[in-house]
């Protein structure tokens, strides 16, 4: 048995960087057609075909949902996301607002984009991208906590009813994660302090959530639907 992505039309939003880029890199390298979407007006990836949309401009992201909404993905990978951390009682609706449209309503949208084309064909793959924030939570964490939350009830609800179609529909929810935006974000002394705390001793390389995104992604998941797989070395048990 092995992962294969040979004629899989994939799109992955959010695979400019991290863990997106290593999710659409390595779907790339298993023989998928991939397309990847972004915010800046082009990017360094070869090999994939790149979409530019802001989530958090109604008019691009509208336009965008049309353009997929006339194409037939087998994969879809939902890892678009943004976070800002303050304290829930300074926390601006414009930031709450923000965060909600970026990381719940644009994957609800791609869903519905791309689902009725894998109705159709009677076979499809959705991952959502949450977080281990969106099964357990700390301070100043309330916008992204419960846009992730949220997600997972994406996941539930769409799994139970695209089940019945061959369509599987999971969330994949990474822990701590060695992304440049990580050690931008933390430094090293923080994320040495945090390593500590995750019982296997150390972050997450971001291979090791794609590798979980691959398999109930491919074609070797033929039963799983409607899970939240964490992917933290042990982090939410401790």
């Amino acid at each position: 048995m092995k992962i294969d992505f040979e004629n899989k039309k994939v799109l992955v939003t959010g695979g400019t960087r991290g863990i997106g880029r290593q999710i659409a890199k390595d779907m790339l390298e298993l023989g998928a057609d991939v397309t990847i979407t972004g915010r800046s007006p082009e990017v360094d990836f070869t090999g994939v075909e790149y979409m530019q949309v802001d989530f958090l401009d109604d008019d691009n992201t509208n336009r965008f949902i049309e353009e997929i909404s006339n194409r037939t993905y087998d994969v879809c990978i939902n890892n678009a996301g943004i976070n800002k951390i303050d304290s829930f009682c300074d926390v601006e609706r414009e930031d709450w607002n923000n965060i909600m449209k970026v990381n719940l309503t644009a994957p609800f949208l791609v869903q519905q984009a791309v689902a009725p084309s894998m109705i159709k064909q009677r076979y499809g793959k959705i991952v959502n991208i949450s977080s281990i924030w969106g099964s357990i939570s700390i301070a100043e964490r309330a916008c992204y906590s419960t846009s992730k939350f949220g997600l997972r009830g994406l996941t539930l609800a769409s799994a139970a009813e695209l089940a019945q179609f061959n369509v599987l529909v999971n969330t994949v929810s990474p822990g701590f994660t060695l992304t440049d935006l990580t050690r931008q974000v933390l430094g090293s002394e923080k994320m040495q302090e945090i390593s500590q705390n995750i019982p296997m001793g150390r972050m997450a390389e971001p291979e090791e959530i794609s590798k979980t995104v691959l398999f109930v992604a491919s074609e070797l998941n033929s039963y799983i639907s409607g899970q939240n797989i964490i992917v933290d070395g042990g982090f939410v048990n401790v």
